[in-house]
């Protein structure tokens, strides 16, 4: 049975327990992170010298960085409904999964961090402001791929791109602050609602 090491409430570890689920993988969470197992023993370092979660761990076969995991979870189960063969068609979704890694994530760090982990940190107004725009614009962006593309990210199928986006999404619209209209992005996210994994997984963090 593969191993997941990392708390259930983490955004990264959410999308590999979701997408477990969604390719019928049986996994054993074991928690990790602020409030449960340390992260920064030498032992947990072994496994993953960044300290971070989540952790993969398939036999002996160790492996860090969700969105890698998520890829390497859908390449075991055969899933190239969710992750193509094709070079195009896996280029379609990587394009996605690797903005939200990088664009979108790095959009919204300090906001979340200021309203909602109240971290004494993050506490400059207009930092807060200059990152709840970026944030949008992000959002925007993905609202134009929307209409565009149709029902899902990257057209009429569920792909890995929507996992790692649903969640990022969801963060979004649970920070409080002032948001554009989306119809696009409301009427997809709603579609997710209807998955069973994401009820579980995708809906902030609760299990």
């Amino acid at each position: 049975m593969l191993k997941i090491l990392g708390k259930s409430t983490s955004i990264n570890v959410r999308k590999v327990l979701w997408t477990c689920e969604e390719v019928g993988l049986d996994y054993q969470l074991e928690q990790y992170g602020s409030g449960y197992k340390p992260t920064d023993t030498p032992e947990f370092l072994a496994l993953n010298p960044n300290g971070q979660v989540p952790v993969l761990i398939d036999e002996g076969f160790v492996l860090w960085e969700s969105n890698t995991i998520c890829r390497y979870l859908v390449g075991k189960a055969g899933r190239e409904d969710l992750l193509s063969g094709t070079p195009r068609g896996r280029a379609r979704v990587e394009k996605w999964m690797d903005w939200q890694a990088t664009e979108l994530n790095s959009a919204w760090r300090y906001a979340f961090n200021a309203l909602v982990r109240r971290n004494p940190d993050y506490t400059s107004q207009s930092d807060i402001n200059a990152s709840i725009a970026d944030w949008n614009r992000c959002i925007l962006i993905l609202e134009r791929e929307l209409e565009q593309s149709g029902l899902w990210v990257t057209g009429q199928t569920f792909t890995l791109a929507d996992i790692v986006l649903g969640l990022s999404v969801n963060r979004w619209k649970m920070t409080p602050f002032e948001r554009p209209d989306v119809p696009a992005v409301d009427a997809w996210f709603a579609r997710l609602g209807q998955r069973p994994a994401f009820r579980r997984h995708g809906d902030n963090g609760t299990p």
